[in-house]
């Protein structure tokens, strides 16, 4: 009988460095500067903070993996639970269009945290953080759009994406893996609801992915069994949590496609649901010299996902919130012609952008609908106070593979990650760059700060 399951774990057990081209290892270094930034970017906020208290209160209070937030040592688990919240608290760590799914804040975490912990080599840290994205965004497509519906992907499939992470470091053969598969799956968890009421759960659902997917290798590699169908199982998490699975999509092209290139910077500081009409309304500014006070009103033409995961926010009380506001990012746009972390944190009670907020409407798009998730498009119709309309459409935002960031423009969004909040010196960023360009030479994965 097929077992996509199995075929999924015998991959990543099975996978050695030398089977990875090259690009593929430069990528996974470019994401891994970018979620090293994002980590330093999220660590003075209310929510992470408090994670780090419990992380401190619960955990030892010093060990060999590095908490990045506290800079101080503790123990792989505590330290992957950190930065995980960290890591996707501002809105600028990558995500991967097609599975909807924001690998580096669920597999960074815990394989930075085990390399330490073991004292592992760069190339080690690489296979596994290249395990753990091919996995996880497979199993994120799979689960496919009815799933994320309800339920945070990175939540749900960033657990098993940890513990194969994870696992890879443990030396886990194919039929652990297949078992610590079946113990992430039990306990993937995160729902949307906390949208509504500009509630923390977002960093709760990284922290728990990164940490329980830790966990589950671990126990896997004590003899610790799991289900092993967990995913196309009767009672499995297909079962239970989506409607349209096709197991194909868990094996797609494994050892040939590499997902790892397929995977998104993010540009603006938001949900990346907001970001096509955000270069739409970008480029009709840009193109007829518009400023704020031109535009009387704007539709973002989008997918039925934005409408799922946007449409709840109708009125952002949080500088969190406002970034899965349509209107909240398009006033920014039509502001500042940006919207990073300083324009969302000066703009939540500003009066002209909450006035632009309410002339900012979403419309479902056939064109847009059909072409999601694989691809983004973004089209605006803008009326002007004059009575004109105008039009833009972006079929590749900024960040999409298509349309990358170069290693230039990652170094200089690394800076301003880091000196947001003061989070670390120009001097440690520069160190930090440094480190994670020459990591596949590295004899030992350290602290990275």
């Amino acid at each position: 009988m097929p077992h996509p399951s199995a075929e999924l774990t015998r991959f990543a057990a099975e996978l050695r460095f030398h089977d990875i081209p090259e690009p593929v290892l430069q990528r996974t270094e470019d994401l891994l500067l970018d979620c090293l930034a994002s980590i330093l970017a999220g660590s003075s906020s209310r929510a992470v903070q408090a994670l780090a208290q419990y992380a401190r209160a619960m955990g030892p209070a010093n060990g060999p993996a590095q908490d990045m937030v506290g800079r101080q040592g503790t123990s792989a688990l505590f330290a992957t639970m950190v930065n995980a919240a960290a890591a996707h608290m501002v809105e600028q760590d990558d995500v991967h269009n097609g599975s909807v799914f924001h690998p580096a804040a669920v597999v960074f975490p815990p394989a930075m945290a085990m390399a330490q912990t073991l004292g592992c080599p760069g190339k080690d840290f690489l296979l596994a953080a290249v395990v753990g994205y091919e996995t996880g965004i497979r199993i994120g497509e799979y689960l496919g759009r009815p799933h994320y519906e309800i339920f945070h992907t990175t939540g749900t499939a960033g657990t098993l994406a940890a513990a194969m992470a994870t696992g890879k470091l443990l030396g886990l053969d194919s039929q652990q893996m297949l078992h610590a598969l079946g113990s992430a799956g039990t306990q993937a968890a995160g729902l949307w609801e906390f949208l509504r009421d500009a509630a923390d759960s977002k960093q709760l659902h990284t922290a728990k992915a990164g940490s329980d997917g830790l966990m589950a290798a671990w126990l896997a590699g004590k003899g610790f069994t799991g289900a092993s169908h967990i995913l196309e199982g009767a009672q499995g998490m297909a079962a239970g949590m989506s409607r349209d699975c096709d197991p194909a999509r868990l094996t797609d092209g494994l050892g040939s496609r590499w997902a790892v290139l397929e995977t998104s910077f993010k540009y603006h500081a938001s949900c990346r649901h907001t970001h096509p009409a955000a270069d739409a309304l970008l480029a009709v500014i840009q193109a007829h010299g518009l400023d704020m006070g031109d535009i009387e009103s704007v539709v973002a033409h989008v997918h039925q996902g934005a409408i799922d995961v946007l449409g709840p926010v109708t009125n952002p009380s949080t500088v969190h919130q406002s970034k899965f506001s349509m209107g909240m990012v398009l006033a920014l746009i039509a502001r500042h012609q940006r919207a990073g972390l300083t324009e969302f944190d000066e703009g939540l009670h500003d009066p002209d952008i909450r006035d632009f907020c309410q002339r900012v409407s979403m419309r479902l798009d056939p064109e847009v609908d059909a072409a999601y998730p694989r691809r983004w498009i973004g089209k605006v119709s803008v009326t002007t106070r004059r009575g004109r309309t105008l039009t833009s459409r972006v079929d590749t935002p900024k960040g999409d593979p298509e349309n990358t960031l170069s290693r230039t423009e990652l170094e200089d969004k690394a800076r301003r990650l880091g000196a947001y909040q003061g989070a670390a010196t120009p001097k440690m960023i520069d160190q930090l760059i440094s480190k994670v360009w020459s990591l596949e030479n590295s004899d030992r994965i350290d602290w990275f700060l």
